[in-house]
C-alpha cells in the first residue's frame, strides 16, 4: 500500500521544489510550440541544432527501413547489428581512441564504466559537482568514494596521497559541468592520475561537438592526446541524436562487454538512433560553421547579460547559469519569462545545492539574431522587475 504521497507532494510545493512537465508540440528547435503558442527555447541541449536536421532524419529513416524499429535483444544475444558496429568505429575515430562502445543512454554508459572498473577493494575520487549518473555509479560500485572540491586539483592530490591501500584508484570528473558551464582542469587531472598511478575517467557529454578546434571535446580543447583512460559521452546533446558511449583502448572496451551490467542486461540502442548519431558526427566534421555560429551566440549573450548585472558563475561554454539563489524566486522569474515567450527552465535542489537555484540558459547554433535580441530584452525586463 502506498504511503500518503500527497503529504510529500505538498511539501515539495511549499518549498518551491515541485516539478511538472511541459508538452512541446513538434520538433526540437530554437522555436517550439507549447499550449499552442510559439516560444523561444533557451534550455535545450540541442547545441548545434541537429535534433531536427534533415541529414539525421534521412539516416534514421534509411536504417529504420533496413533494420526495423528495435534491436529486440541485448548486444550479447542477437542485438548487435551493423549500425552499432558502424557507429562505434566512427565514434572511436572521431574521439581519437582505439575503440568505443554504445550504451542506450549516457547515464548507463557512466554506470557501466564505473561499476565494471572498480569495486569494494577500490577507491573513487569524484568532483563535488559531478553529474548524478556519476554519483549513482560511485554508490553502485561499492568502492570507497572521496569527494574533492570542485575543480580543485590540490585537494584531489591530497586525497590521492592518502589512499595507497586500495587496489585501484579512479579519478572521475565531468568534462563540461552541466549546471555550471565550466570546464574540468583536465591538464591537472592528467598529471594527478599519472603521479598517483590512478585511472582517469571523464564524462564529456556536453563537450563533444562543441569544445575544441574540430569539436572533438575537452581533450582537444586542452590539446591533450594521451592521459584520459576512459572517455564517456552522449548522443543526445550536440549530436542531436541518442545513446551513450564509452571510448578508450581496446582492452577497456573488451572488459566492458564482459563486465558492464548496464551493457549486458539491457536491449541495444535502436538502429535508427545509431544511424542518426553517425550522421551527426559527419556533419560536425564537415560543417565547422555550426560551431562558429554557436560560439558567436554564446559571446553575444554572455556580454549582454554581464552588462545587465547578472551573475553567470564561471561559465566557459554554451551553458550559461544565471544565478538567482532562492528556489521560489527562480521559478517566478522562469514563469515570467515563459509568459513573455521565452522557455528558460529554473534549476532547483537537489539538482543544484541549496541557495544556488538558477536559470540554466543554453544556446544553439541556429538561434537567430532576432531570437537573441528577444532573449536579452526579456532578461532586461525581469532584471528590472525582480532585482
Amino acid at each position: 500500500m502506498l504511503p500518503h504521497l500527497d503529504l510529500e507532494l505538498d511539501s515539495l510545493r511549499s518549498r518551491g521544489l515541485y516539478r511538472g512537465l511541459r508538452l512541446v508540440e513538434g520538433a526540437q528547435g530554437p522555436r517550439v510550440r507549447i499550449n499552442g503558442k510559439e516560444r523561444l527555447l533557451f534550455c535545450s541541449n540541442n547545441y548545434l541544432g541537429l535534433a531536427n536536421h534533415p541529414a539525421l532524419k534521412d539516416a534514421a529513416d534509411a536504417a529504420l527501413r533496413s533494420y526495423g524499429l528495435s534491436a529486440a535483444a541485448s548486444r550479447l544475444i542477437s542485438g548487435t547489428m551493423e549500425p552499432h558496429r558502424t557507429l562505434e568505429l566512427r565514434m572511436a575515430r572521431f574521439l581519437g581512441t582505439e575503440s568505443a562502445l554504445c550504451f542506450p543512454t549516457g547515464y548507463m554508459a557512466n554506470l557501466g564504466a564505473v561499476t565494471a572498473l572498480v569495486g569494494e577493494e577500490d577507491a573513487i575520487f569524484s568532483d563535488r559537482l559531478n553529474h548524478r549518473s556519476i554519483i549513482d555509479a560511485c554508490r553502485l560500485s561499492r568502492a570507497k568514494t572521496f569527494v574533492y572540491r570542485h575543480r580543485d586539483v590540490d585537494h584531489l592530490e591530497s586525497l590521492l596521497g592518502s589512499g595507497w591501500e586500495y587496489r585501484r584508484r579512479l579519478i572521475v570528473s565531468d568534462g563540461l559541468f552541466s549546471m555550471d558551464g565550466d570546464l574540468a582542469p583536465l591538464p591537472g587531472l592528467v598529471d594527478a592520475a599519472n603521479l598517483h598511478n590512478a585511472i582517469l575517467m571523464v564524462d564529456d557529454a556536453h563537450g563533444t561537438g562543441v569544445l575544441g578546434a574540430t569539436g572533438r571535446g575537452i581533450h582537444e580543447h586542452f590539446g591533450i592526446a594521451q592521459g584520459v583512460d576512459v572517455l564517456t559521452t552522449s548522443g543526445s546533446k550536440a549530436l542531436g541524436a541518442y545513446g551513450g558511449f564509452v571510448a578508450g583502448n581496446a582492452k577497456l572496451i573488451e572488459l566492458l562487454v564482459n563486465r558492464a551490467a548496464a551493457f549486458i542486461y539491457t536491449s541495444a540502442l535502436p538502429p535508427d538512433a545509431c544511424a542518426a548519431a553517425t550522421a551527426a558526427l559527419g556533419l560536425i566534421e564537415s560543417r565547422p560553421k555550426l560551431r562558429e555560429d554557436l560560439w558567436r551566440n554564446i559571446r553575444t549573450v554572455k556580454d549582454a547579460l554581464g552588462n545587465l548585472g547578472f551573475h553567470l558563475q564561471d561559465s566557459q561554454s554554451q551553458i550559461v547559469p544565471v544565478l538567482i539563489g532562492d528556489a521560489a524566486r527562480t521559478m517566478a522569474i522562469s514563469d515570467r519569462l515563459f509568459e513573455k515567450g521565452i522557455y528558460l527552465s529554473g534549476i532547483r535542489p537537489p539538482t543544484v545545492p541549496e541557495g544556488e537555484s538558477r536559470l540554466r540558459l543554453t544556446l544553439m547554433a541556429d538561434h537567430s539574431e532576432d531570437d537573441i535580441n528577444r532573449l536579452i530584452q526579456a532578461m532586461a525586463e525581469v532584471r528590472a522587475a525582480f532585482f
